[in-house]
């Protein structure tokens, strides 16, 4: 082992040490990229890869991408766009055992549609949902569980930040990743509501039934799920015909979400402020986390010990699956002892080499580890998802984990069907853009 790939070692192991103290994870990875690269090279050129890299990070043009995005899902948030969406999903499926529940995972799902915020979609429906089911006299277990679990597929379905930010790393086409997403968002979200059919099944009493709506009721509230689906048709649809860049899509979703709302009177100086507000702190999050792992990056360059483990790992005597099957256990891992944007950001320049030697397409790799990411969400200790839920709700964490247990079920078999069956992923982005 060479010297350059111990200090390489020592490095990833320091920056590990630092975040368990505390330290996000931006600052983490800056810091040892930065007294990495000074010890290697000379602290001139580290200061010099510093500035760089930070100028890049909030200068750079497709970066935008991300504020807008992010601003795109707090106007959705702090408007009752996700209420009326409830509402919609529930005069159609709330008489059904478990309709409220199924309801939910709808109403999420469509509202992650227009939303590019994982957390904002489950802190919306955190404070919607759970109040409702328990007025019908709902099990706080398949409550807590559905909210805290569905708020996970806003990790694939696009506009998706994970995705954003995956393809600005490794260099891919965000449009190609946002139509890979769709069909197992949209699977994962039928096993969601499979897992709860199944559930209420086995235990009726976990949800009882709420009154059915007269079909006038259910044809009135329509308009609301057709305006999502024109907003979210423009968007991407119009982002993957090459009509706009997707700097553009999100301006454009941006402001069809804000006109919605101030035509509809739901909007204030109070609502733009908090919007403002949460997309710049979100925003300002994500860029320094991706000017830290540029940092970070260019330390692990000078070590070689990404493509050390790409020739290593492909020379394996193993067969590529098997050898992919361990990165995404890794990922699982890092993903449930840190936060999965962090990992995704902090992991993916290593990794990502590796499946490029293994011969696996770049795009399904990106879902696979998107995917992976929404599991390590869900799973002690870090479990985002579930303490978003619990300190919306109050409840208590034990029974949110016991909730979501079914759930990490379904999101385990869509990760196996995805790894057998990749067209899953494949088949959109190359019916489409070819």
């Amino acid at each position: 082992m060479s010297s350059d790939v111990l200090i390489g070692i020592v490095g990833i192991v320091v920056m590990i040490f630092l975040f368990l103290t505390g330290l996000e994870m931006a600052y983490c990875m800056a810091l040892v990229g930065f007294f990495g690269f000074t010890f290697l090279m000379s602290i001139g050129p580290a200061s010099n890869l510093v500035a760089k890299d930070f100028m890049d990070a909030f200068t750079t043009y497709s970066y935008t991408v991300i504020p807008l995005f992010v601003l795109m899902g707090e106007f959705a948030a702090n408007s009752n766009i996700a209420k009326r969406l409830y509402n919609g999903a529930y005069k159609w499926f709330g008489h059904v055992p478990g309709g409220l529940a199924m309801t939910t995972v709808v109403g999420a799902t469509a509202f992650k549609a227009m939303c590019g915020s994982t957390l904002a979609t489950v802190g919306t429906f955190a404070g919607l949902a759970i109040p409702e089911m328990d007025r019908y006299g709902y099990k706080k277990e398949l409550s807590a569980g559905t909210v805290a679990s569905v708020g996970t597929i806003g990790m694939i379905l696009p506009p998706s930040t994970v995705l954003i930010i995956y393809g600005l790393i490794c260099e891919q086409s965000i449009g190609r990743l946002f139509l890979a997403g769709i069909l197992p968002a949209l699977m994962i979200s039928f096993l969601f509501i499979m897992v709860i059919a199944i559930w209420v099944t086995i235990d009726p009493k976990v949800a009882p039934r709420a009154e059915k709506a007269k079909w006038k009721e259910r044809f009135v509230v329509l308009p609301e799920v057709l305006i999502v689906l024109i907003i979210f048709g423009i968007v991407i649809g119009g982002m993957m015909a090459g009509f706009f860049s997707p700097t553009e899509a999100g301006t454009i979703g941006t402001v069809s979400v804000f006109v919605m709302a101030f035509l509809r009177r739901e909007t204030s100086f109070e609502m733009i402020k908090k919007s403002i507000k949460g997309s710049l702190k979100t925003a300002i999050m994500t860029l320094m986390l991706i000017a830290g792992s540029s940092i970070f990056g260019h330390f692990l360059t000078i070590t070689e010990i990404p493509f050390i483990t790409a020739d290593w790992a492909s020379a394996l005597p193993f067969p590529p699956a098997a050898i992919m099957a361990v990165i995404v256990v890794l990922y699982l891992v890092g993903g449930s002892i840190m936060d999965d944007l962090a990992f995704m950001v902090l992991a993916t320049p290593i990794f990502f080499p590796t499946a490029l030697a293994l011969g696996f397409d770049p795009i399904w790799f990106g879902i696979m580890v998107s995917i992976t990411l929404m599991i390590g969400g869900l799973i002690p200790p870090i479990a985002l998802y579930v303490f978003i839920t619990g300190n919306i709700t109050g409840l208590p964490f034990k029974t949110i984990y016991k909730g979501v247990m079914p759930f990490l079920g379904a999101l385990v078999f869509a990760l196996i069907l995805i790894f057998i069956f990749p067209q899953i992923v494949t088949w959109l982005p190359t019916l489409i853009m070819g």
